[in-house]
Protein backbone atom coordinates (compact mmCIF):
# COMPACT_ATOMS: atom_id res chain seq x y z
CA UNK A 1 0.00 0.00 0.00
CA UNK A 2 2.44 2.78 -0.78
CA UNK A 3 1.13 6.06 -1.13
CA UNK A 4 1.84 9.12 -3.19
CA UNK A 5 0.74 12.17 -4.88
CA UNK A 6 0.87 14.15 -1.43
CA UNK A 7 0.36 17.28 -0.93
CA UNK A 8 -0.88 19.50 2.69
CA UNK A 9 -3.23 21.81 3.34
CA UNK A 10 -3.50 23.05 7.04
CA UNK A 11 -1.47 21.21 8.47
CA UNK A 12 -2.32 17.89 7.47
CA UNK A 13 -1.33 15.23 4.49
CA UNK A 14 -3.41 13.66 1.47
CA UNK A 15 -4.20 11.36 0.97
CA UNK A 16 -3.19 10.06 4.73
CA UNK A 17 -5.12 8.51 7.56
CA UNK A 18 -5.69 11.19 10.27
CA UNK A 19 -5.50 9.17 13.84
CA UNK A 20 -5.65 12.19 16.47
CA UNK A 21 -3.28 11.70 19.31
CA UNK A 22 -4.05 13.30 22.47
CA UNK A 23 -0.27 13.86 22.93
CA UNK A 24 1.06 17.24 21.33
CA UNK A 25 1.42 20.76 22.06
CA UNK A 26 1.59 24.44 20.26
CA UNK A 27 4.41 25.74 18.54
CA UNK A 28 6.29 28.58 19.90
CA UNK A 29 6.21 29.96 16.46
CA UNK A 30 4.04 27.96 14.06
CA UNK A 31 5.80 29.96 11.05
CA UNK A 32 9.37 28.52 12.35
CA UNK A 33 8.89 25.11 11.21
CA UNK A 34 12.75 24.14 9.50
CA UNK A 35 13.49 20.52 10.30
CA UNK A 36 12.24 17.19 9.50
CA UNK A 37 13.62 14.33 11.93
CA UNK A 38 13.51 10.97 11.04
CA UNK A 39 13.56 8.07 13.20
CA UNK A 40 12.72 4.28 13.35
CA UNK A 41 10.36 2.45 15.87
CA UNK A 42 8.63 -0.97 16.27
CA UNK A 43 6.66 -2.64 19.13
CA UNK A 44 7.80 -5.18 20.31
CA UNK A 45 11.25 -4.29 19.03
CA UNK A 46 11.96 -5.67 16.02
CA UNK A 47 9.29 -6.83 15.29
CA UNK A 48 7.20 -5.35 12.49
CA UNK A 49 3.17 -5.14 11.76
CA UNK A 50 2.06 -6.67 14.82
CA UNK A 51 -1.52 -5.85 16.38
CA UNK A 52 -3.41 -5.81 19.24
CA UNK A 53 -7.00 -7.63 19.74
CA UNK A 54 -8.77 -4.75 18.09
CA UNK A 55 -6.77 -5.16 14.96
CA UNK A 56 -5.05 -1.80 15.98
CA UNK A 57 -1.19 -1.70 15.20
CA UNK A 58 0.98 -1.26 18.47
CA UNK A 59 2.82 1.54 17.25
CA UNK A 60 -0.67 3.35 16.47
CA UNK A 61 -2.17 2.34 19.79
CA UNK A 62 0.68 3.47 21.66
CA UNK A 63 1.09 7.25 20.13
CA UNK A 64 -2.72 6.99 21.27
CA UNK A 65 -1.90 5.96 24.51
CA UNK A 66 -3.77 3.22 23.97
CA UNK A 67 -1.04 0.48 24.02
CA UNK A 68 -1.46 -2.75 26.24
CA UNK A 69 0.52 -3.22 29.10
CA UNK A 70 -0.04 -6.73 28.84
CA UNK A 71 0.05 -7.60 25.25
CA UNK A 72 3.58 -8.09 25.54
CA UNK A 73 6.49 -7.83 28.19
CA UNK A 74 7.88 -4.96 26.80
CA UNK A 75 4.86 -2.75 26.40
CA UNK A 76 4.14 -2.90 30.30
CA UNK A 77 8.17 -0.62 30.33
CA UNK A 78 6.32 1.72 28.17
CA UNK A 79 2.84 2.21 28.07
CA UNK A 80 2.60 5.26 30.19
CA UNK A 81 4.93 7.12 28.16
CA UNK A 82 3.34 10.24 26.20
CA UNK A 83 4.93 10.45 22.97
CA UNK A 84 3.92 11.27 19.48
CA UNK A 85 4.99 11.49 16.29
CA UNK A 86 3.57 13.61 13.30
CA UNK A 87 3.61 10.53 10.72
CA UNK A 88 4.35 6.75 11.12
CA UNK A 89 5.05 4.84 7.79
CA UNK A 90 4.42 1.36 7.86
CA UNK A 91 6.83 -1.09 6.17
CA UNK A 92 4.24 -1.41 3.32
CA UNK A 93 3.82 2.51 2.67
CA UNK A 94 1.15 3.09 4.60
CA UNK A 95 1.23 6.09 6.39
CA UNK A 96 -0.62 7.83 9.08
CA UNK A 97 -0.76 11.52 10.56
CA UNK A 98 -1.25 12.34 14.16
CA UNK A 99 -0.41 15.66 14.88
CA UNK A 100 -0.94 18.56 12.36
CA UNK A 101 2.21 19.54 10.89
CA UNK A 102 1.56 23.01 12.80
CA UNK A 103 1.57 21.85 16.25
CA UNK A 104 4.06 20.29 18.23
CA UNK A 105 4.87 16.36 17.74
CA UNK A 106 6.51 14.99 20.80
CA UNK A 107 9.18 12.92 19.26
CA UNK A 108 12.56 14.66 19.63
CA UNK A 109 12.79 14.89 23.79
CA UNK A 110 15.99 16.95 24.86
CA UNK A 111 17.63 17.49 21.40
CA UNK A 112 19.74 20.18 19.56
CA UNK A 113 19.86 21.12 15.76
CA UNK A 114 22.58 23.75 14.77
CA UNK A 115 23.20 24.79 18.37
CA UNK A 116 19.11 25.38 18.89
CA UNK A 117 17.37 23.12 21.78
CA UNK A 118 13.98 21.54 22.09
CA UNK A 119 13.67 20.23 18.19
CA UNK A 120 10.03 19.30 19.08
CA UNK A 121 9.11 23.33 18.81
CA UNK A 122 10.15 23.62 15.35
CA UNK A 123 10.88 20.57 13.22
CA UNK A 124 8.10 17.74 11.64
CA UNK A 125 8.87 14.03 13.21
CA UNK A 126 8.54 10.85 11.02
CA UNK A 127 8.67 7.56 12.42
CA UNK A 128 9.01 4.85 10.28
CA UNK A 129 8.36 1.12 11.04
CA UNK A 130 11.86 -0.82 11.22
CA UNK A 131 15.05 -0.76 13.80
CA UNK A 132 18.36 -0.33 13.97
CA UNK A 133 19.29 -3.71 12.23
CA UNK A 134 17.49 -4.05 9.25
CA UNK A 135 16.90 -2.33 6.09
CA UNK A 136 14.31 -0.27 5.55
CA UNK A 137 11.21 -1.46 2.57
CA UNK A 138 11.48 0.12 -0.71
CA UNK A 139 7.60 1.32 -0.24
CA UNK A 140 8.42 3.04 2.83
CA UNK A 141 11.14 5.19 0.81
CA UNK A 142 8.87 5.83 -1.76
CA UNK A 143 6.48 7.36 0.48
CA UNK A 144 8.89 8.90 2.62
CA UNK A 145 10.25 10.94 -0.50
CA UNK A 146 7.03 11.81 -1.69
CA UNK A 147 5.68 13.21 2.22
CA UNK A 148 9.08 15.25 2.33
CA UNK A 149 9.13 16.44 -1.01
CA UNK A 150 4.96 17.96 0.38
CA UNK A 151 6.72 18.89 3.01
CA UNK A 152 9.45 21.11 1.49
CA UNK A 153 6.56 22.42 -0.37
CA UNK A 154 4.33 23.86 2.03
CA UNK A 155 6.93 24.50 4.21
CA UNK A 156 10.02 25.55 2.71
CA UNK A 157 12.49 26.75 5.57
CA UNK A 158 13.00 22.46 5.99
CA UNK A 159 14.18 22.04 2.42
CA UNK A 160 17.85 20.62 3.26
CA UNK A 161 17.72 20.57 6.66
CA UNK A 162 16.66 16.80 7.13
CA UNK A 163 18.07 14.79 10.12
CA UNK A 164 18.18 11.41 11.81
CA UNK A 165 17.25 11.56 15.72
CA UNK A 166 20.98 11.00 16.17
CA UNK A 167 22.28 13.70 14.89
CA UNK A 168 20.03 15.68 17.18
CA UNK A 169 20.47 13.54 20.19
CA UNK A 170 23.83 12.71 19.85
CA UNK A 171 24.81 9.57 22.19
CA UNK A 172 21.20 9.26 23.43
CA UNK A 173 19.92 7.76 20.06
CA UNK A 174 21.02 5.67 17.17
CA UNK A 175 17.77 5.42 14.66
CA UNK A 176 17.07 5.34 12.31
CA UNK A 177 20.54 3.51 12.29
CA UNK A 178 23.04 2.26 10.28
CA UNK A 179 20.86 0.60 7.74
CA UNK A 180 19.22 3.87 6.62
CA UNK A 181 19.78 4.89 3.11
CA UNK A 182 20.33 8.77 3.08
CA UNK A 183 21.68 8.94 -0.36
CA UNK A 184 18.69 7.00 -1.88
CA UNK A 185 16.08 9.09 0.38
CA UNK A 186 17.78 12.66 -1.09
CA UNK A 187 17.82 11.51 -4.64
CA UNK A 188 14.28 10.11 -4.83
CA UNK A 189 12.71 13.37 -2.77
CA UNK A 190 14.85 15.50 -5.67
CA UNK A 191 12.78 13.55 -8.17
CA UNK A 192 9.92 13.82 -6.52
CA UNK A 193 10.61 17.33 -6.25
CA UNK A 194 10.99 18.01 -10.10
CA UNK A 195 7.89 15.78 -10.92
CA UNK A 196 5.90 18.49 -8.16
CA UNK A 197 7.73 21.16 -10.45
CA UNK A 198 6.64 20.01 -13.95
CA UNK A 199 3.17 19.47 -12.94
CA UNK A 200 3.09 22.89 -11.13
CA UNK A 201 3.94 24.39 -14.70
Amino acid sequence: MVMSGFSIEQGLLSPCEFVASPNFGQRPDPNDIHLIVIHNISLPPSEFGLKDDQGEHFVRAFFQNQLDPKAHPYFATIYQQQVSAHLFIERDGRVTQFVSFDERAWHAGKSSYLGVPNCNDYSIGIELEGDDYSEFDDRQYQALSGVIAAIYQAYPKTINHLAGHSDIARGRKSDPGLYFDWVKLRSMVNRNMVNKNDISH
